[in-house]
């Protein structure tokens, strides 16, 4: 008895079968399949673009990026985008309320514009009353040569994106008790305050990668030794440890040193949740067949970590970075807001903060607590960032 052979409709063609298991419809091995296009472009892309389009998608964590990029190019361009000089001080204008902006007056459009503030001295409260002039409209100068300074301390320049009105004021924040703008010092201390969390994580990055990668690479009295050092830390209450240490950097050091000294404690105290993370990694990977062939091939210890296990999870370290500088941000707007970290004449959010100290000026003047909202900012700008990095790294999701 002879066996008839199935129809060739009937037999299972291997290249269809491929595309029914890498594609969502159901199979049906009489189809012509044909793999979608938007399909096949994901199958034949990489892994970082995988994450940058899984990141897209986050739109939370896109806007957060977005501000974040805002916050950077003020960094550079703190000088330029200020209307006034970090320094410049307008002793007729003490404590005065923020300027809005109008663009209409008397139903006429005008541009960006302030009213002039006038103070009357109230003897009975022993404080300034600013009220606004609405007779005299004074247009917002753009694109105009202000006060003097030296670009990043280095460049000599008067270029500003905007002015002061010609003959007035321009206090989009209010002043402060010295006549100072806020807007103005919100914009200097931006560069301080989001180079402190630069900095400090890269101190904490290095130490961090370096005995964790050692610990989970080599393991035994390596990892036992590294294990107890991050234990201790982490049981040391971190804000009086960051007080102490502060408090014993010499007063009479200059604004330039402090800073740098206060960036390298707090890199100093953060590594040890890098470096556990990093270490429980390298435990799961050293065991993988190309560690050991990279091994057996004569690669060094130092090869081995950098060029093999640590691109493995580069975008959940990136993802531990930005979520460990807000940790920063906090630390030293903290610690400026004490009185033991950075000091006048640097300019940083925790310095501004020191004036909001008391409750008189924050109800008399609430603008001086605008610092509080920028830190705000940021560190939910790095958090959300976070976050949506994290998500677009998980390769189960």
């Amino acid at each position: 008895m002879t066996r008839t052979p199935p129809p060739a409709t009937d037999r299972l063609d291997p290249e269809r079968m491929d595309a029914h298991f890498v594609s969502d419809a159901p199979f049906d091995p009489t189809a012509d399949e044909v793999m979608p296009e938007a399909r096949r472009k994901e199958l034949e892309a990489g892994y970082w673009r995988l994450v940058w389009w899984k990141l897209r998608r986050h739109r939370l964590a896109v806007a957060s990026g977005l501000v974040l990029i805002a916050l950077y190019l003020i960094v550079v361009f703190a000088e330029i985008l200020a209307p006034y000089a970090l320094g410049d001080r307008d002793t007729d204008h003490i404590y005065a309320p923020p300027q809005p902006v109008h663009l209409f007056h008397e139903g006429r459009f005008v541009g960006p514009f302030v009213y002039p503030l006038v103070y009357e001295l109230d003897m009975t409260r022993l404080q300034r009353t600013y009220t606004p002039d609405t007779t005299r409209p004074q247009p917002i100068r753009f694109f105009c040569a202000g006060s003097d300074y030296r670009f990043w301390g280095l460049i000599p320049g008067d270029f500003r994106l905007m002015c002061a009105p010609e003959g007035g004021t321009l206090f989009l924040l209010g002043t402060d008790r010295l006549g100072q703008d806020m807007f103005s010092r919100l914009l200097y201390g931006t560069r301080i305050s989001m180079t402190v969390g630069l900095l400090g994580i890269a101190v904490s990055f290095v130490i961090g990668i370096t005995l964790g990668g050692l610990a989970g690479y080599f393991g035994g009295w390596v990892d036992t030794v590294v294990q107890r050092m991050i234990e201790i830390l982490r049981s040391l209450p971190e804000l009086p440890l960051w007080m102490a240490l502060s408090a014993a950097v010499p007063v009479t050091w200059s604004p330039i040193v402090v800073f740098f000294c206060i960036t390298l404690i707090l890199g100093l105290i953060d590594w040890p949740g890098l470096a556990r993370a990093v270490r429980s990694k390298l435990l799961a990977l050293r065991e993988e067949e190309y560690v050991t062939a990279a091994t057996l091939m004569g690669a060094r210890p130092a090869r081995v970590i950098g060029r093999h296990l640590l691109p493995n999870f580069a975008s959940h370290l990136i993802a531990s970075v930005t979520l460990s500088i807000p940790g920063m941000i906090l630390g030293e707007t903290a610690l400026s807001f004490l009185g033991l970290g950075l000091r006048p004449p640097v300019t940083s959010w925790g310095v501004m903060l020191t004036e909001a100290q008391n409750i008189e000026a924050v109800v008399l003047y609430p603008w001086l607590m605008t610092p509080m909202a920028a830190v705000m900012i940021a560190v939910l700008a790095f958090n959300f960032l976070g976050d949506g990095l994290r998500d677009a790294a998980d390769p189960y999701d």
